[in-house]
């Protein structure tokens, strides 16, 4: 045991001996270090000199003057300089050339709602104003070398995609409204139900309906509701659906999933919207005449004015003033089958005989003329000759899908039904 004690002491003192030899070396270096002089080490010596130096003026750049965008509407009752003062637009000479430039004349007839975008500076000069005028063309005015110009610039439209889902409770124009659904598309609707779905008297509350169409806008501003691309309509528990589809990128159609074309070769009313005031009868009493007759027509009561399109693709066979009918139009389609439209105030401009029509073009106004009691439209549909009531009468059918396009339109088809059947479920009333 004490050999041991004695051989670890021994250890340590070696090991003391070890760390003090090796820090010698070390330490040399750092005194050697410290007692070097400057000129032994070969290096100059330097003299610092502190002297004041003027330094030479710079021009400061003029910062870019800033500029500020403002966007309004023309309201109703709006004037020029009311419109101008909300866009900040105090600028004499730019107000001159509004009110009284010619070129300047579609700014001055700015519709109510349309809206104004101005560029202008700080103290509320103009620098540039943008607007579409009423034929949607984007005009610009600006200020160039002094003097400000118009132009007429080429409209890059936006196309954005919209959703709206509605359940009928009083009318279907109350729910598309309370759907936010614009009137345009909410007539689109209609007309590619109608051949199904009689809206004067088969729409119950309940009934729902989804709706997926384009609205184009330019520079932010809305410019027109655009085609429905898919629909459903749910009526008393019948859902009846749409897609459309363009086999070459321009014209197109409407089908249901499986292929057959939605749009009848006739439309069930020649108005949008109306009330059925008396139904097609074999006997009732002629509100003029005061006799029992047949009424082999459709009376639709609207205020006088309002447009009549024509239910299907045909040509004019007669347009003018005829008996009881008044201002009237006669119309042949597809060979056995005819229409006619009475009691009008006037006709579509520049409407002749022998004249070509598409089906929904407007063809004339309702009116009273000829034995009416009160502004509504006398609406006859007639096969080989004999009126039918258009309001039952089974309608033919366009053209389906043709065979070479089915299956590009079922890539369609599929997506636009699987976002119906989505959208249906979840009950959205708003989606952009």
């Amino acid at each position: 045991m004490l050999t041991q004690n004695l051989l670890s002491q021994e250890r340590k003192m070696k090991l003391r001996w070890f760390v003090a030899l090796s820090t010698i070396p070390l330490l040399g270096v750092v005194t050697a270090f410290g007692l070097v002089s400057e000129s032994d080490l070969g290096l100059t010596k330097t003299n610092v000199t502190i002297e004041e130096i003027n330094l030479p003026q710079v021009a400061i750049a003029e910062s870019t003057a800033a500029s500020f965008w403002r966007n309004e509407h023309m309201q109703r009752g709006d004037t020029l300089s009311a419109l101008l003062s909300r866009l900040n637009v105090s600028d004499t000479a730019a107000i001159n050339y509004l009110i009284g430039a010619p070129e300047a004349a579609s700014f001055r007839t700015l519709a109510i709602g349309k809206e104004a975008q101005a560029e202008t500076s700080a103290n509320g000069e103009l620098i540039s104003l943008r607007f579409l005028n009423s034929n949607n063309d984007q005009v610009l005015i600006d200020k160039q070398n002094g003097e400000f110009q118009t132009k007429i610039l080429t409209v890059q439209l936006e196309k954005r995609i919209f959703v709206r889902t509605g359940e009928i409770k009083t009318s279907l124009y109350a729910a598309t409204d309370a759907a936010g659904m614009p009137e345009s598309a909410a007539n689109q609707l209609t007309q590619l139900f109608g051949g199904d779905i009689d809206f004067h008297h088969d729409i119950k509350p309940g009934d729902k309906f989804t709706v997926v169409y384009e609205m184009e806008y330019s520079n932010g501003a809305l410019v027109n509701t655009g085609r429905i691309q898919a629909a459903e309509f749910i009526n008393q528990g019948h859902s009846y659906r749409a897609v459309y589809f363009s086999k070459d990128g321009q014209a197109g159609s409407y089908y249901t999933p499986e292929g057959k074309n939605v749009e009848k070769a006739f439309l069930r009313s020649p108005i949008e919207y109306s009330r059925v005031s008396s139904g097609f009868s074999s006997s009732r009493l002629h509100p003029v005449l005061n006799t029992m007759r047949a009424h082999k027509g459709v009376d639709f009561a609207a205020p006088i004015g309002t447009p009549i399109k024509a239910t299907a693709d045909g040509v004019i066979a007669f347009a003018g003033k005829e008996n009881g009918y008044g201002n009237v139009i006669k119309m042949e389609h597809q060979g056995r089958y005819s229409t006619v439209y009475g009691h009008l105030s006037r006709f579509a401009s520049g409407l002749r005989n022998g004249q070509r029509v598409k089906q929904g073009s407007v063809i004339g106004y309702v009116g009273m003329t000829g034995l009416a009691t009160g502004p509504h439209l006398h609406y006859e549909f007639k096969i080989d000759g004999q009126q039918r009531n258009p309001m039952s009468v089974a309608l033919p059918s366009a053209q389906p899908v043709s065979a070479a396009y089915k299956t590009a339109f079922q890539s369609v088809a599929i997506d636009f039904v699987a976002r119906l059947s989505l959208l249906r479920n979840t009950n959205l009333a708003k989606l952009d």
